[in-house]
């Protein structure tokens, strides 16, 4: 029989209306797994193809350099694409350094042996990672760094980097050694900040014409390099018998059988030009030493200073009282590096130089810009020199990587992951613009 509830009294059960399918809590109660039973969400059945179908998305295989390049997450992935891509004595051009490598492999683990200390409860919705450097603007808190034999990594060389560098609103500096003249570079990306990076040479009139066309050409720094007394051993060099341009040996010709594109866009385009020299031939070492004065001193870098009219920064100090000292003599800024590891091996790190350098300059009431490369792998090492004071960062390796990897496209995607590297990391430690970041989000746990 049905029972029904009376509507004056619905707790009663009577006839006519239907009980409601509602259990009273000690019903309820009855009903419940007990100890040790298995839920039904746990019970093993045959799924369904309405289960299935949601989660079977096959994605049609990609091989294309653009997908390749998509997939790269960071620096690292894209030093193993121009591996494969870039034949043996290029590529150990770039990726190697003097003697025992020991000076670069220090600079790196200088990046990896520090603490960040995060600030939590910040509004970190934008991240802004614009600053200034030597009076402009840059979208990025890193530019472009002087490498040599460029076009000699991939083909696109310096026209890449100028340009990618002026899509993302960063400075491009052009090496002496560049493969591509200053016009050149500078009418391939007219839009973008263009620095010079100067070897001083013993022909003083020679330095004195790039000087010249230089600015002609509207570069609004010059950046003269002061490591380079004599060449670095290169062993890799010496071992891959490196040589500008590269000679067609034996051992040459079984290397590009692997790396049959980059001989085919080597072979295909103009011949390796110089932006102070049209040609030369014969090894990396004799080009540095017949180029390289050693008898530079304080005294040329106060003529630099009386020739340049724009800004005039010195790259490779490696101490505390060379920094005061340049700045004494009229530098607008110091580019802390040892070369990239590839001069003297053991050289000083110049993250660990750091602090000491911002202290000194800062004490010293200078306003003078204080720059750091060598060892940058992430956008993380990035902001970690930037909270130990530096006012800038150069990176060299990790774009020639992007360029071997995919040419312009892999510049731009070496970028874009710095980037992405910068604004996380950012963000995980509670800040949101560069000015934000100070000594206390870092702590080194070794030096």
């Amino acid at each position: 029989m049905t029972q029904t509830f009376p509507p004056d009294n619905p707790e009663a059960p009577t006839q006519g209306a239907t009980a409601p399918d509602i259990q009273s809590p000690g019903a309820r109660a009855s009903v419940q797994p007990g100890p040790g039973a298995v839920p039904a969400a746990l019970k093993r059945r045959v799924p369904k193809y309405a289960d299935l179908a949601p989660l079977m998305q096959f994605k049609k295989p990609e091989f294309s350099r653009a997908a390749k390049l998509r997939r790269a997450s960071t620096i690292w992935d894209l030093r193993a694409m121009a591996k494969r891509r870039t034949p043996q004595a290029p590529f150990d051009y770039t990726d190697g350094a003097a003697e025992a490598e020991i000076t670069l492999r220090r600079a790196r683990e200088a990046f990896l042996d520090i603490e960040f200390r995060p600030g939590i409860l910040r509004d970190v919705s934008s991240v802004d990672l614009g600053t200034e450097i030597l009076g402009k603007a840059a979208r990025l808190p890193f530019g472009i760094a002087p490498t040599g034999f460029t076009r000699m990594m991939q083909s696109e060389g310096e026209y890449a980097g100028s340009r990618a560098a002026a899509a993302a609103g960063i400075p491009y500096t052009l090496s002496t050694m560049g493969t591509a003249s200053i016009e050149d570079v500078a009418a391939a990306a007219p839009d973008g900040r263009n620095w010079f990076q100067l070897y001083l040479w013993t022909d003083r009139d020679r330095s004195l014409e790039l000087i010249e066309r230089a600015a002609r050409a509207g570069n609004d720094t010059l950046m003269v390099t002061v490591d380079t007394a004599v060449a670095g051993a290169r062993l890799r060099d010496v071992r891959n018998g490196m040589t500008i341009p590269p000679a067609l040996t034996l051992k040459t010709v079984l290397d590009a059988s692997y790396r049959p594109a980059w001989w085919f866009n080597f072979l295909t385009h103009e011949p390796l030009t110089f932006a102070s020299l049209s040609r030369y031939t014969g090894t990396v070492a004799d080009l540095i030493n017949s180029m390289f004065d050693p008898t530079l001193t304080f005294e040329d870098l106060d003529w630099l200073r009386e020739t340049w009219k724009g800004k005039l920064v010195v790259k490779g100090i490696q101490t505390v009282e060379d920094a005061r000292k340049v700045v004494d003599h009229g530098a607008d800024g110091v580019v802390l590096s040892n070369h990239g590891g590839r001069q003297l091996d053991r050289a000083p790190i110049p993250f660990h130089l750091l602090p000491d350098v911002t202290a000194a300059l800062k004490a010293d009431h200078s306003d003078a810009a204080v720059i750091l490369d060598t060892g940058i792998m992430s956008g993380a090492d990035i902001i970690a020199a930037l909270a130990l004071g530096a006012d800038f960062t150069l990176i060299g390796r990790a774009y020639l990587y992007g360029l071997m990897a995919g040419g312009r496209a892999g510049v731009d995607r070496a970028i874009e992951i710095l980037a992405t590297d910068m604004r996380r990391t950012m963000a995980l430690l509670g800040v949101s613009r560069i000015s934000e970041l100070t000594p206390d989000h870092v702590r080194l746990l070794s030096k």
